[in-house]
């Protein structure tokens, strides 16, 4: 896993700007139903934990997409910025929303399984299905 420093980005009308401490350059792709219905295509995310400050949060919407995951939007221009995982509260940014997005790397694929006829992407990456993706974010046993 590489790291940059801080990183800073927001939506597309300025009213949300956020920051990312030492920010992860691995870029994932997920290609499930729900993200290509928000994103209008696949979304390419980063795994940002819950190292993400914001400013004009109160311009900020959510949406509960799923028993496990919630989007994040900004109220004033629509731009997607994140989804995030209920258990963990882990938030994964659109990497679309960084301001410099030259040190981000694509690395994983995510339901592929999902993924309908009419692209391809040619990066090599990890490639996960659905049900994979699921035992990866699965909280551990208790026993």
């Amino acid at each position: 896993m590489t790291e940059a420093e801080n990183q800073d980005g927001g939506c597309i009308c300025g009213a949300v700007r956020f920051t990312v401490a030492d920010a992860e350059t691995e870029v994932g792709i997920c290609h499930c139903a729900t993200c290509r219905r928000w994103s209008g295509g696949i979304l390419f995310a980063i795994d940002c934990g819950d190292r993400v400050t914001f400013s004009g949060e109160e311009n900020i919407a959510t949406f509960r997409s799923s028993d496990w995951a919630e989007r994040g939007f900004c109220k004033v221009c629509g731009a997607s910025l994140f989804y995030r995982l209920i258990e963990t509260c882990g938030l994964h940014m659109a990497a679309g929303a960084f301001d410099d997005q030259s040190p981000l790397i694509l690395r994983r694929q995510i339901f592929i399984d999902e993924k309908p006829g009419y692209y391809d992407i040619a990066n090599e990456t990890e490639i996960m299905t659905g049900a994979e993706t699921f035992a990866m974010f699965a909280p551990p046993d208790s026993d």
